[in-house]
């Protein structure tokens, strides 16, 4: 990416790029950073993987791995079925390995693979900047031992309970404690960035994620105790006080946001209007950087409400608002009167309003410079805007959409102005990994 401060989550998710040896978490425990880390852990009779990174990645991870080896690789634990936890096993597991899931992992694997063309269209526009390499094909995987709720493994005399943890990224996704050791694995539980708004419902697509799930996987990781937390991506948390304090804010944080949302919504305020007034106190702050607290209470209104907003009939109805913006173009005066009370719109730093009037002109007419022109300022002001907040998928989202109006003002493909790096054309093939 182009700009001088990577958002975090991008940072993450290339941190393995330059990585030429595996990170030492604890004697026993090593990091292979990756799109989602892989780790090794040794035990008395061999070795264990939580996770095994990227399909591109796999080769990569096992040179890593390979000076830290003590005997057989036993299992690899499987915390969720995006590819980049699982993408590496074909080329990670050994004749005896036995690979660990949660029952549903098939399912949500298969989920991604019938919908495959449409989420890799939405995925490569938003991460086909950040995530690059090789894009092979993504394996089928099964796993050998499936887990339904709990179940307690012993490999090597270390004991792992591999504990279900529905409300993650992914209805299978699961948690692995070592009690004795008092470290717990979460994958993506908490998303990618720890102590961010949880995406329960991401930009890019996927089945929603609900808030109760969430709240009940988080409140059961969070009562174990750990002393060492370990996410699917960036640095290990350490310190039993400290990882209950963020688990606990968490948590916390999270159900003020959904309390908020339902007394609104019993108060008869519309999902607009929730989303612009809840807000977290600061005692309860989180980072952004992946959710954000208005995309949560869209998520939740939805959740308990279903798809229909009772604002307009139109709505049940397959007949989009764009059938009338001709009409209501026309009625303006055209798109050079649009564009123009749109300018009016981004002088105030209303660029959202701006684009709602640009979407109508340029529907009637797609190349019409002045509207292009006005919509360029209004996505630059929501860019630096969401620069500040560093959310990665709004701000993919919106360079997106700005070389896209570039493309239009400028066939040759010259850009007077490239605050992006351009997106590869052939990154579309991407599968869910948020």
């Amino acid at each position: 990416m182009g700009d001088a401060k990577k958002p975090q989550l991008a940072s993450l998710v290339q941190a393995g790029a330059q990585q030429t040896e595996a990170e030492p978490i604890t004697e026993r425990i090593f990091m292979a950073k990756d799109i989602s880390n892989a780790y090794l852990v040794k035990t008395d009779g061999g070795d264990v993987l939580v996770n095994a990174g990227f399909m591109g990645s796999a080769q990569s991870i096992k040179t890593l791995f390979e000076p830290h080896r003590s005997g057989p690789l036993q299992a690899i634990f499987l915390t969720q079925a995006h590819a980049d936890h699982f993408g590496g096993v074909p080329v990670l597991k050994e004749s005896d390995t036995k690979i660990v899931a949660q029952r549903g992992f098939v399912d949500t694997a298969q989920f991604f693979h019938r919908l495959m063309p449409y989420l890799g269209r939405r995925s490569g526009k938003l991460w086909g900047g950040t995530i690059q390499g090789r894009r092979d094909p993504v394996p089928e995987v099964a796993p050998d031992i499936a887990v339904d709720d709990h179940l307690a493994l012993e490999f090597g005399g270390t004991r792992f309970d591999v504990i279900a943890t529905p409300g993650g990224e992914s209805p299978d996704a699961v948690a692995v404690w070592m009690p004795a050791e008092k470290t717990l694995f979460t994958g993506n539980l908490f998303g990618p960035v720890f102590m961010s708004v949880p995406n329960l419902n991401t930009v890019r697509g996927d089945k929603p994620r609900s808030v109760e799930r969430f709240l009940s996987s988080l409140n059961r990781v969070r009562t174990l105790g750990a002393e060492l937390l370990i996410t699917g991506h960036g640095e290990p948390i350490r310190g039993g006080d400290h990882i209950q304090a963020q688990l606990d804010k968490l948590y916390d944080a999270v159900a003020y946001i959904r309390d908020e949302t339902i007394a609104g919504m019993n108060a008869g305020k519309d999902l607009y209007q929730l989303m612009a007034e809840v807000t977290l106190p600061a005692h309860l702050s989180l980072l952004q950087a992946h959710g954000k607290v208005s995309w949560a209470v869209r998520s939740i209104w939805h959740e308990y409400s279903g798809w229909f907003l009772y604002d307009s009939t139109a709505s049940l109805y397959p007949v989009p608002p764009s059938a009338v913006y001709q009409d209501i173009a026309d009625l303006a005066g055209g798109a050079d009167a649009l564009a123009t009370r749109a300018q009016g719109h981004v002088e105030a730093r209303r660029a959202v309003q701006a684009i709602q009037l640009l979407d109508i002109a340029l529907t009637a007419a797609p190349a019409h410079r002045h509207s292009l022109d006005v919509k360029r300022q209004a996505l630059q002001q929501l860019l630096d805007a969401a620069a500040a907040a560093d959310n990665l998928s709004e701000i993919m989202w919106l360079r997106s959409e700005l070389k896209a109006v570039d493309d239009t003002l400028n066939p040759s493909g010259y850009s007077y102005k490239k605050p992006y790096n351009k997106p590869d054309n052939n990154s579309g093939n991407k599968p869910g990994n948020d």
